[in-house]
This record gives C-alpha cells, sequence and structure tokens, in this order.
C-alpha cells in the first residue's frame, strides 16, 4: 500500500527538509525584521511610526500567494534581483521564498511584539529615561526583553502558521512538500487519500513538537507580574 512512497520518483525526505529549511530561514528573518517593525511602531519619530503602521497593514492584508509569485515575477524576471548574485533557479526561487515568507510573517511577529511591548510598564520605560538612557537603549535594554517573554505562546502560534504557509512557495516552483504532493497526486490517483494522509502526518510531525516546546517555555519564562 505504501510502494509509491520507496519509488525514486519522489524524494519525500527531501520535500519535507525543504520545508524544514524554508521555515527556519524565514522564521529568522521574521523576527528579525518584525522586531524592528514593532520599535519603529512604538518609535516617537513620527516618520518611523507612520512606516511601520503601514507597513503592517498593507503586507498583512495582502494575499500570501500575491507576495510570493511577486517576488519571482516583480523582483527576479522583472529586475533581475537574485539575492545571492546566482546560482541555479531552484536556488533563486528558494531565496525569493524566504524573502516572501519573512517579509509577510514579520508583520504578525511585529504585532504580537508591540502587544507584549504594552504589557511592560510605563514607570520602567520612565525611570530608564530619567537616567539618561535614549529610547532605543530603553527599548532594546529593558522593553524588549520583557516583552519577548511576554509573547512567547504568540510567537509560537506565528511560526507554527509560517510551517504551514511554507506551501505558498509552490507557487513559484520551490520543491517543498506541497508541490511533491501535488506531484504525488497527479501521478498516484489511485492513492490520494492516502498522500493526503502521508503530508498531513508530516506536517504535524513539523508543528506539533514545536507548539509543545514553546507552550512550555513560554511557562517557563512568563513575567511574573
Amino acid at each position: 500500500m505504501f510502494d509509491f512512497l520507496d519509488s525514486p520518483q519522489y524524494n519525500l525526505l527531501g520535500a519535507f527538509w525543504l520545508t524544514v529549511q524554508l521555515t527556519v530561514f524565514s522564521g529568522i528573518g521574521a523576527l528579525v525584521w518584525g522586531t524592528i517593525l514593532a520599535g519603529m511602531r512604538v518609535s516617537p519619530v513620527p516618520v518611523m511610526r507612520v512606516f511601520g503602521t503601514a507597513y503592517v497593514n498593507v503586507v498583512r492584508n495582502t494575499p500570501l500567494t500575491l507576495i510570493i509569485v511577486f517576488t519571482s515575477l516583480g523582483l527576479y524576471n522583472s529586475l533581475g534581483i537574485t539575492l545571492g548574485g546566482g546560482g541555479d533557479i531552484e536556488s533563486i526561487n528558494f531565496r525569493l521564498a524566504v524573502l516572501g515568507l519573512a517579509a509577510y510573517t514579520a508583520t504578525f511577529v511585529c504585532e504580537a511584539l508591540r502587544s507584549g511591548i504594552n504589557t511592560v510598564g510605563l514607570g520602567q520605560a520612565e525611570a530608564a529615561r530619567a537616567l539618561g538612557l535614549s529610547f532605543f537603549q530603553v527599548l532594546w535594554s529593558i522593553v524588549l526583553p520583557q516583552a519577548f517573554r511576554s509573547v512567547v505562546a504568540p510567537l509560537a502560534s506565528v511560526l507554527i502558521a509560517l510551517t504551514k504557509n511554507t506551501t505558498v512557495a509552490a507557487a513559484i516552483g520551490v520543491a517543498e512538500a506541497a508541490l511533491l504532493m501535488k506531484e504525488m497526486i497527479e501521478n498516484e490517483s489511485d492513492a490520494i487519500l492516502l498522500v493526503f494522509a502521508v503530508f498531513a502526518f508530516g506536517f504535524i510531525v513539523l508543528t506539533l513538537p514545536t507548539g509543545l516546546v514553546l507552550g512550555w517555555l513560554s511557562k517557563r519564562v512568563a513575567v511574573k507580574r
């Protein structure tokens, strides 16, 4: 019944490994860019606040598929941007997919962090400013460490959603799990339900431990108030 899984035509482990790589690299990019956006949204500089708010509202409400396709058609085909100085088309599409996923997911990271920033007592920031610290020093040294500790659980949800959103990368030919599933469904029409079950189980294996570990971590590092 599972004979098709042994076929050299299908690299199941390779497809899921590519999904893991997409998740890790996009997650790192989204965390960095999302943190910067959160700092912009609470900045005392009006221009930075306007940019952060506009970016989050526009990108968050744009379909992810449109963003991923734009990275391929707009950045690569029209502008020749490869994000790495060359390579084959598969490598270029992988990097573009990471860029699109990170740019999109960063908006949710930003909003999660901003909610965490709002939980930090205003008196702490005022005391730090009274000591002569700048806004960015207060944000980096006092506010963000507490904000991160209070939003581990929401960030876990964002990471799980990102893992599932990597399937959209198939739209530009990135050979991750969803693209392989599409190919297997087309070639193994007599085992469609089994194919669905295999890939559903694969994503459960990827996401369930993440939720459990980060859920446990959120309880360990939660700020006691």
